[in-house]
């Protein structure tokens, strides 16, 4: 039968399934399985194997085969399932499927498979698919479904260039104000998105224990009220006197269309002194294009996430400390909350505000 083979684990996977052939053949031409092993170089378990091997399937048992896992295998979830998860995650959140929470997480996503395609995969195995995907774990742009681009684009273009022109005018200075609330059990994080595209989740009704009222200025000031009670047009009213109390020159403010902006004991309240603060309104559902909403997410993500507030008192107390934190910190470096207006959005030149 010719020469010794020798050690067949340094052969090619060719010269390997020539030996597997080679050596069943012997067997079936009646050689003993011993020396068959002895001729060909390997040991009896091999020779063993390959002849089950060849009784049980034939020779394609023993002919070569490519190593690694064939192409699509890894992949557990087809096209088309792989397109249906993906928008799933883009255009609902997880309470909207029946799983609970408002943002996915790799957690979530896995468990939206399972009961699609009954399919369970690692956390890492989701975020290779997410990766495939074209998607990043981004905050969400919480963005109101009811917003009109088309009045967005007229006060960006037309509203306020009208504002800045007037405070020039007035030697006032311009302020955007805005009113947040703060909850004991308040949830923060990311969720799943498109590379570049900031995700939107859609907001819920909440109840607030502890409320506050900020206005930041392009020149880095920075003016904040905290209360417990609802936001009211008594409150707002209260805000304006201890804000037209800072400044020796007329304050323009803007501000969303909120129903305690547009009461008329507000408006009672800024005629009995027009020289000092006037009110300029942002167009419905807007939030990205008031700067102060950036004070408020720094207030929220500010709250301890080991300790929570025991009771209103001490969350009262945790928010004002942030808010004059936040106050001492931005009077000797104005310039971050000059980049609140900057990170708004470049459409606007917020920095060109008098």
């Amino acid at each position: 039968m010719g020469d010794l083979v020798g050690d067949a684990r340094h052969l090619l996977p060719s010269a390997q399934e020539a030996l597997r052939l080679r050596a069943v053949a012997a067997l079936v031409a009646g050689r003993d399985r011993e020396d068959v092993a002895a001729f060909f170089g390997v040991s009896l378990k091999a020779v063993d194997g390959w002849w089950a091997k060849w009784q049980a399937d034939g020779r394609e048992a023993l002919v070569m085969r490519p190593r690694g896992k064939p192409v699509g295998v890894h992949q557990v979830l087809g096209e088309a399932e792989q397109g249906a998860v993906c928008q799933a995650v883009l255009d609902h959140r997880p309470c909207d499927v029946g799983l609970s929470g408002r943002l996915w997480t790799r957690r979530l996503i896995g468990e939206l498979i399972v009961k699609l395609y009954r399919v369970r995969l690692t956390e890492p195995g989701v975020g290779k698919y997410l990766k495939r995907w074209g998607l990043s774990f981004q905050r969400p742009d919480r963005r109101a479904v009811g917003q009109d681009p088309e009045a967005v684009r007229s006060w960006r273009e037309v509203a306020w260039p009208k504002i800045r022109a007037k405070a020039r005018k007035d030697g006032g200075e311009i302020l955007f104000a805005g009113q947040v609330g703060v909850r004991s059990d308040q949830v923060t994080g990311r969720t799943w998105g498109v590379k570049g595209r900031t995700p939107v989740v859609r907001r819920s009704g909440s109840r607030f224990a502890v409320n506050a009222v900020s206005a930041i200025s392009t020149k880095g000031r920075t003016h904040f009220m905290v209360f417990i009670e609802s936001f009211t047009a008594e409150v707002m009213c209260r805000f304006l006197d201890r804000l037209a109390g800072h400044f020796d020159r007329k304050v323009h403010l803007v501000v969303d269309g909120h129903s305690a902006h547009r009461s008329r004991k507000v408006r009672d309240c800024l005629a009995a002194h027009p020289e000092a603060v006037e009110l300029h309104f942002l167009p419905p559902y807007s939030p990205e294009l008031n700067p102060d909403e950036l004070v408020n997410a720094d207030l929220k993500h500010s709250q301890p996430k080991q300790h929570r507030a025991r009771d209103q008192a001490e969350l009262a107390a945790e928010t004002r400390r942030f808010f004059c934190r936040h106050q001492r910190q931005r009077q000797r470096q104005p310039h971050i909350v000059r980049g609140y207006f900057a990170a708004r959005t470049s459409a606007t030149s917020w920095t060109r505000t008098p």
